[in-house]
């Protein structure tokens, strides 16, 4: 049998136990706590760090379109500004090749005019980053030609440009629109003279 003594003795083991595991438990509890405070900070400070390379993309892409807007927002007033050149270019043609105008003497004064105004557009033009693309001795680029037609011709490398049909224009670094032509190719000989051979 168990004397009193070996009772208060188990008693207090016991007691003993318990309070070790409720400390235990205690610090298991502070531990998860501090854990997940930890993980709550780092998350926290991921969202922050998010928000903040969102907030500075941001930033860039509106200083971009604040830039491409001062840049480029007379794209479309200087693209349809073109067609008074072009007009110019056509009335001095057509004036030119006219057979009764050739015969009058106040032709040249006038063609002399337009050449004036033709000028100072091109002029302001100029002023503003409009430029017209050079084609002289140059080979085709889909970036800034678009080719109209092909002439047959040796004398040349195939993809060089013979004639611009109509000027190209460039607002800066951005084509305007492009230059019409007529690109060079190889004279193909007759497929009978190769059968023949």
């Amino acid at each position: 049998m168990m004397t009193e003594d070996n009772k208060k003795n188990q008693n207090a083991h016991q007691k003993e136990s318990k309070n070790i595991k409720k400390v235990e438990e205690a610090s298991t509890s502070k531990e998860v706590a501090e854990q997940t405070i930890d993980e709550k900070l780092k998350d926290t400070e991921e969202k922050l760090l998010r928000s903040l390379a969102e907030i500075e993309n941001q930033r860039r892409r509106f200083e971009k379109e604040i830039k491409d807007a001062f840049e480029f927002g007379s794209y479309n007033f200087a693209k349809e500004s073109l067609a008074i050149l072009d007009n110019l270019e056509r009335a001095k043609l057509a004036i030119k090749n006219d057979e009764k105008l050739k015969i009058n003497k106040d032709l040249d004064k006038f063609l002399e005019n337009i050449t004036i105004i033709e000028k100072d557009l091109i002029s302001i033009f100029e002023k503003n980053r409009i430029k017209k693309i050079d084609t002289k001795n140059k080979i085709f680029d889909p970036n800034f030609h678009q080719a109209m037609s092909e002439i047959e011709d040796n004398k040349v490398e195939p993809g060089a440009i013979l004639q611009e049909i109509q000027a190209g224009y460039m607002l800066g670094e951005r084509l305007l629109r492009p230059s019409l032509v007529a690109v060079a190719k190889k004279i193909q000989e007759n497929k009978d003279k190769k059968e023949e051979i």
